[in-house]
């Protein structure tokens, strides 16, 4: 998979140094990791859609603080499509249609993600039942001007980060 948004290359590395942090319950957001609300409210660190809000604001990209309206920034593409950056949805609960979880996409085969509390954020596969689809943020930055489609590295970006206090490296292809 080759990297065709430099907004989403930008997006994965930032969720990518993110790897290690605690989930908490309404936590994060553009400026980075923060206290959550409610049963997060004393965990400094993300929520699933914390964590994409934050992502790809490093990109220069406002997509939203929760998880539908992240489902609604951008335009939805097949699963086979998918390149890094985009962002994956889950419908978790029958009970209530619509999204209640969001990944962004390393690759083909894996998203990172602030999976749910205990947790931290890490990278898992991408394919689950719950899938629900796939959205590609818009392709305008906040300041207004229209995202280029190069790759920043013209092509595989590799990407480290520390985790629990070990070095890591995620290969993205």
């Amino acid at each position: 998979m080759a990297w065709r948004s430099a907004g989403g290359a930008i997006a994965v590395r930032a969720a990518i140094e993110m790897i290690g942090v605690p989930y908490s319950w309404g936590g994060g957001g553009v400026n980075g990791p923060g206290f959550g609300t409610g049963r997060g409210a004393k965990t400094w660190g993300f929520d699933c859609s914390g964590l994409a809000e934050y992502a790809w604001a490093r990109a220069g990209v406002s997509i939203g603080s929760t998880t539908r309206e992240q489902w609604r920034s951008g335009i939805r593409i097949p699963k086979e499509q998918a390149e890094p950056g985009d962002l994956v949805f889950f419908d978790n609960d029958s009970h209530s249609p619509g999204p209640e979880h969001v990944g962004i996409v390393v690759d083909a085969t894996r998203m990172v993600h602030a999976p749910y509390t205990g947790q931290s954020v890490r990278v898992d596969p991408l394919g689950r039942r719950t899938l629900l689809g796939v959205v590609r943020p818009s392709t305008t930055w906040m300041n207004g001007h229209v995202r280029g489609s190069a790759a920043p590295d013209g092509g595989h970006a590799p990407s480290s980060a520390a985790v629990n206090g070990h070095a890591a490296q995620v290969v993205l292809q």
